[in-house]
């Protein structure tokens, strides 16, 4: 019996590490990340639930050369403010109308970075070239892109945070890190050209993947969040 009590704790403990230790990562190393890893972090996900089990997501793997050429060709189109003017999201990812407290909590973790960066509020071309990393996958060796079916509805959009969710915690589960990144919605005509999409498929987003640089003073900030008793409210 006290085996069997060691052995939940530990499951509790390892599986409670693995989804606090998750953070978004600005800065990887180049250490590469085996093909069958991939494969076994994307088949862990897979088992995260879907309404009637759709299964709606759809995963896009770049590494070498086939990530640079999406990296460079969305470079080339947000460093030109007038083709910048072109690309403009699918789908609104955030409020249309900004109020407390989420506004500043986005403001919060801003300046929190840039701070760390040293990046001041009126250096508008640090801002813009530490927004572009974004493009470059932070440096990761890997890059995914999810994308999903146009037919598919909202509740499989639900279902599609849980398998993004379940990515990073199998990633993290091996060690490694992520950054999922809102940031590709803008250029979503450009991924889809690049990577050859069908008109049915729509970007939900990208993400980084690889080994987090300990060295990258971004690395090091750690957001802060709300304590359960200030956004619970228990029915008895």
């Amino acid at each position: 019996m006290n085996d069997a009590r060691s052995s939940h704790a530990t499951a509790v403990d390892a599986v409670d590490a693995a989804i606090t230790s998750r953070r978004s990562v600005r800065a990887f190393l180049p250490t590469a990340v085996p093909r069958k890893v991939i494969e076994d972090i994307l088949a862990v996900a897979a088992r995260a639930p879907s309404g009637t089990n759709t299964q709606p997501w759809l995963v896009h793997v770049l590494t070498g050369a086939a990530k640079a050429r999406l990296s460079t060709a969305i470079r080339t189109a947000y460093d030109d403010p007038d083709v910048r003017a072109k690309h403009t999201e699918e789908y609104a990812y955030y409020p249309l109308q900004w109020q407390a407290p989420y506004i500043d909590r986005r403001r919060k973790i801003g300046w929190d970075l840039y701070t760390l960066l040293g990046i001041g509020k009126t250096d508008k071309a640090r801002m813009h070239q530490q927004n572009a990393r974004n493009f470059a996958f932070f440096d990761a060796p890997v890059g995914l892109m999810f994308s999903i079916d146009r037919v598919m509805c909202q509740g499989s959009w639900l279902d599609y945070g849980m398998f993004l969710q379940s990515v990073m915690i199998a990633a993290r589960a091996r060690g490694l890190d992520t950054c999922p990144q809102a940031a590709f919605t803008q250029f979503h005509r450009i991924i889809a050209a690049e990577l050859q999409w069908p008109a049915t498929q729509m970007l939900v987003c990208g993400m980084s993947l690889g080994h987090a640089d300990p060295s990258a003073v971004e690395n090091t900030l750690v957001t802060e969040r709300e304590p359960v008793a200030n956004f619970t409210t228990f029915h008895e």
